[in-house]
């Protein structure tokens, strides 16, 4: 049986100047397992050797095998309704906004595949029916297509709260026992699309919350710095920056104010 081979901490150490050129992401030394592991049926699939040749595969122009680097690289572990705090918070910025004409944008700007969007979503067409628009975004296509699909295992379900799972989700029959797929109302206004938050962003308008979360913890002090700077020139005055318990911060903005844990007001 053949045996994959080593990561050197050389190679390493070029992998992650790859993502971090790529996406802005830091990765820490201790994600050096995790990385051959992720690379390893990609040398398989290209039939290298090492994983220098597979860095001079990435290395050798824009090819499709690029994203498929970054998609391995970058995708993280999410659920519905994570961290409960921030959408009962959701809920009651929303109650009583009905205004004729008026549109409540909220943007998923880590949204992998799709749960935190259409939890969002959920909160929102309960709340304010048809007056709100969920964008969400990531720099993996592959899990964008995932997300799109709004179809999903009904291990990760748990966290939907009971009226929401009768009122928002059809359980598979069949061949499809055990999944749940997100009604069509919601996924067809959710919109999703491919961004790096590491990147100036294309034409996408201004919110009145976006949800950073889970994010930050990735990146090193500067461009943690730059990515809120960026993501504040779509916030509206007086909007809310949503982040991870686990994401720090400190130092990063003196144009924001925490009005809660891991919440923020825009102040101008």
């Amino acid at each position: 049986m053949e045996t994959m081979p080593t990561i050197t901490d050389g190679e390493f150490a070029q992998f992650q100047r790859f993502i971090y050129g790529r996406a802005g992401i830091s990765l820490p030394d201790s994600k050096k397992a995790l990385v051959s592991g992720r690379l390893a049926k990609r040398l398989a699939a290209h039939q290298l050797s090492s994983y220098s040749q597979y860095l001079r595969l990435l290395s050798a122009g824009e090819s499709p095998e690029l994203q498929v680097a970054v998609d391995l690289l970058t995708t993280n572990e999410t659920y519905f309704f994570r961290e409960p705090k921030h959408f009962e918070f959701l809920r009651r910025l929303v109650t009583g906004k009905r205004t004729a004409g008026s549109q409540f944008r909220v943007w998923s700007a880590a949204g992998s595949t799709g749960e935190e969007a259409y939890s969002i979503a959920m909160v929102l067409e309960d709340c304010i029916p048809g007056q709100w628009e969920v964008m969400a975004s990531d720099i993996s296509s592959r899990v964008l297509k995932r997300a799109r699909a709004g179809h999903y295992s009904t291990e990760r379900i748990s966290h939907i709260p009971p009226a929401y799972l009768q009122r928002f989700c059809l359980r598979g029959q069949d061949e499809h026992n055990g999944t749940l797929l997100v009604e069509r109302h919601l996924r067809s206004r959710t919109r999703f699309r491919q961004i790096n938050l590491n990147a100036p962003f294309p034409q996408i308008g201004m919110f009145d919350v976006i949800f950073l979360r889970n994010v930050l913890i990735y990146f090193n002090a500067q461009t943690k710095r730059d990515v809120v700077a960026r993501l504040l020139t779509v916030l509206k005055p007086q909007g809310y920056l949503l982040v991870g318990h686990s994401d720090s911060m400190v130092g990063v903005s003196e144009s924001v104010e925490m009005v809660a844990p891991a919440i923020y007001r825009k102040l101008s």
